[in-house]
């Protein structure tokens, strides 16, 4: 299905798209800080309908087609320092809501989700804060929000505040400048695929300023740990041993965290999914899947 716009509450919209067989169990892929949908490419896309499930990816509030809030100026470095922010700064909870608003607008009522990065701080929270709606949690590259585990090194601040590029060739220099200093060590940050994702990200929306907004958002949530305690989904925690944007320490406290979690370590891995590392992560995310599937079958025929 083409994308498309869907209202999701308190004057949001926010952008979507589906794969596959909508008969199929549905996943619902929720993307990072200042990245689009189309970061889960087709071909990653491809993997995980030919695996039998229903896939939809949407723009977070703040990033690709969805609504921006313009009116909230970015965190300047020392509000992200003191974690003070504009009183109209929303949260977490609120980018939660809006992703409980597009499952509505979607009629479906139960999914599996996985996230990465703020993406999966976004699905543990749907798992924490509306439990009814998560079949299964697949937290990746993704942390507890504590401060003593898998913060982003202070260097990275200023790739993610960085100005607004002026052309198409300046926005792509500064998504490489990200890519190489975070991605998997070893990987090119000229790879095709994503310099394709960058060439489309422009096109849909080339303002990057509310990647600060997210990041605000990210940090006004606090440590979430008490809540991900709460958590009664199977759980499976997915993180790069090579992670330079959140350590792999907070993909462990996650994996403490909620409980009977499964934590899965990708050797190599940083803070992206080059392609090589699909068939481990896929495969580890599609096998989670389907046993809670099964399990949910298992608790329907008691």
């Amino acid at each position: 299905m083409a994308e498309q716009l869907y209202e999701v509450g308190d004057g949001v919209t926010l952008c979507a798209e589906t794969f596959g067989d909508p008969a199929a169990p549905p996943l619902l892929l929720v993307m990072g800080l200042g990245m689009q949908m189309i970061r889960w490419h087709e071909s990653l896309i491809d993997e995980l309908t030919g695996a039998g499930l229903y896939v939809i990816r949407f723009d977070n509030r703040d990033s690709g087609r969805s609504t921006c809030f313009p009116e909230i100026p970015p965190p300047t470095p020392i509000q992200l320092v003191r974690r003070r922010f504009d009183p109209r700064q929303y949260t977490l909870s609120d980018m939660t809501r809006d992703t409980v608003g597009l499952l509505d607008a979607l009629r479906l009522d139960r999914v599996h989700v996985a996230g990465a990065s703020m993406g999966g701080m976004i699905a543990q929270t749907l798992a924490a804060e509306h439990p009814r709606r998560v079949r299964s949690l697949t937290s990746i590259m993704s942390s507890t929000g504590a401060r003593w585990n898998g913060q982003p090194a202070l260097r990275t601040y200023p790739l993610l505040l960085r100005r607004p590029a002026r052309d198409r060739d300046a926005y792509i220099a500064q998504q490489v400048a990200v890519h190489a200093a975070i991605g998997s060590p070893g990987h090119p940050a000229d790879d095709p695929i994503f310099l394709e994702i960058a060439r489309r990200s422009y096109e849909r929306n080339p303002d990057p300023r509310g990647t600060g907004r997210q990041l605000a958002a990210v940090l006004a949530s606090g440590d979430r740990t008490r809540a991900l305690q709460r958590i009664s989904a199977p759980t499976l925690v997915i993180h790069g041993d090579a992670d330079r944007m959140i350590a792999v320490s907070g993909g462990r406290a996650t994996a403490r965290a909620i409980p009977g979690a499964d934590l899965h370590i990708v050797a190599g891995m940083g803070h992206d999914l080059p392609r090589d590392v699909w068939p481990e992560v896929l495969g580890a995310l599609t096998a989670h899947v389907k046993s809670a599937e099964r399990e949910r079958s298992q608790l329907a025929r008691r």
